[in-house]
């Protein structure tokens, strides 16, 4: 059995890529398992604090929230990385200053947009995502997070471009560490919603002080004092692709938050609460299948575009075949014990009362598999210059999960909606893993590795 798995060992990390790969990820692994596992303990008392109702409500008011602030986001992290970056490696530092005093600024418009979105579409909101009429409050005081985060995604753009990745985990896990306690003592103290909510808030608000104080601390270590007084007129030569990149990453990500983002509003607004409480705990426990995989696609990114610039495609395949191997390995298992042993999972997780969610996390378990095993679909299309290409098959997918929703979902509830998920993911990676094939396959012809 040993030589088995020694062998197996072997045949995964045979090469330095995959060695280095799995180096990289192991830092950002142990913080995410981290984080994770407070999220999850506190959702665990969510759970029991707000009922099955509560909890799809709870789930309701963060996608509502969430979906609108990312919708005037911009995505302004990658803006921060990708032009902070350049011009730090040119040497121009007031450039580099104007471009986080740019983002900070679109990002606090954008916020302050989105405030304004949720007050205004807070009446359709407890019309169409809550069981009862009320609870415009909810959604106004959860709302409150987008002027909490005013600053926070060009904060942790200037910490990735400083490369002050054990910070942000340190950040992540005081927040998450105030999350729990602040739940565990509204569980506690037999504390409701607004208990709930303002635990999470609280959380947030640490980690946005956070990441700004060490941002501020990091532009004036490496930019100056006077950094922030530099103007933006030093950008007048970049000002339009700087605005043009910040406006045309937001495609790919409204067609993200409609498909797969969004799926707490589609569930409440069409099945309601309850049905979103079970959802809920579905999608909650699918992190389990996800924690130590998901931060491998950055990790894997680096290397895969390496190689493409070399023009080494054997370790390109070789990648993306031990790649699939390696996570195969960890997601198959994981993925039987919770379809054999799911419904005393959830017992124990939730609680009894939320036992239909079994159903749902079955279906969500099988397209959930597929992110997992093929996790490099859209980084390896990256790398090999093929940006375009995801954000339309995407588009297509959402085509179709949408017109599902409309045809289906009535008769199928909840379990219609994790195979419509599921459905739309394996789909979509299908398609992307195909054309990556093919392209090496064609690359590999026109220039064989010697």
């Amino acid at each position: 059995m040993l030589a088995r798995l020694r062998a197996l060992y072997h045949r995964v990390f045979e090469t330095e890529i995959l060695r280095r790969i799995v180096r990289n990820s192991s830092y950002l692994v142990s913080a995410t398992v981290f984080a994770a596992a407070m999220g999850m303990l506190q959702n665990a008392f969510q759970y029991r604090v707000l009922g099955v109702a509560g909890a799809g409500l709870l789930a309701a008011l963060a996608t509502f929230t969430n979906v609108l602030n990312r919708l005037t986001a911009f995505r302004i992290d990658e803006l921060v990385v990708r032009y902070v970056r350049l011009y730090q490696e040119r040497s121009e530092p007031q450039k580099a200053a104007a471009v986080f005093k740019l983002a900070a600024l679109l990002e606090s418009l954008g916020a302050v947009a989105a405030f304004i979105l949720i007050w205004l579409l807070t009446p359709l909101a407890v019309h169409y995502l809550s069981d009862e009429p009320n609870t415009g409050q909810w959604f106004m005081l959860y709302g409150a997070l987008v002027l909490i985060n005013l600053f926070f995604d060009s904060s942790d753009g200037i910490l990735q471009v400083f490369d002050k990745f054990s910070t942000k985990a340190i950040i992540d896990s005081i927040q998450s560490v105030v999350r729990l306690v602040g739940t565990l003592v509204v569980f506690l103290t037999d504390g409701g919603l607004m208990g709930i909510i303002l635990a999470e808030l609280a959380g947030r608000l640490v980690r946005a002080i956070g990441f700004l104080g060490v941002a501020l601390r990091t532009a004036t270590a490496n930019w100056g004092p006077g950094w922030w007084r530099t103007p933006f007129s030093v950008l007048r030569t970049d000002r339009r692709s700087l605005l043009t990149f910040a406006f045309s990453t937001n495609l790919s990500a409204t067609v993200s938050l409609v498909a797969k983002d969004s799926e707490d509003l589609w569930v409440n607004g069409f099945l309601g609460n309850v049905a979103g409480g079970y959802y809920s705990v579905a999608r909650g426990l699918i992190g389990l299948l996800q924690i130590p995989i998901s931060p491998l696609a950055s990790t894997t990114y680096p290397e895969l575009s390496r190689s493409v610039a070399q023009k080494d495609w054997a370790s390109v395949r070789h990648v993306l075949r031990r790649g699939s191997l390696m996570a195969g390995i960890y997601s198959l298992p994981i993925t039987f014990v919770l379809i054999l042993f799911g419904k005393w999972v959830i017992e124990l997780y939730a609680g009894a009362e939320y036992l239909p969610a079994y159903g749902p996390l079955v279906i969500l378990l099988i397209g959930y598999l597929f992110v997992n095993v093929f996790y490099w679909n859209r980084v390896a299309l990256l790398a090999l210059n093929r940006p375009v290409f995801p954000t339309l098959v995407n588009f297509v997918g959402m085509l179709l999960k949408v017109g599902g929703i409309l045809l289906i979902t009535d008769r199928y509830g909840a379990v219609g909606f994790a195979a419509l998920l599921s459905g739309y993911y394996i789909f979509t990676i299908l398609a992307a893993v195909t054309r990556s094939v093919l392209d090496l396959r064609a690359r590999s012809v026109a220039a064989p590795t010697l």
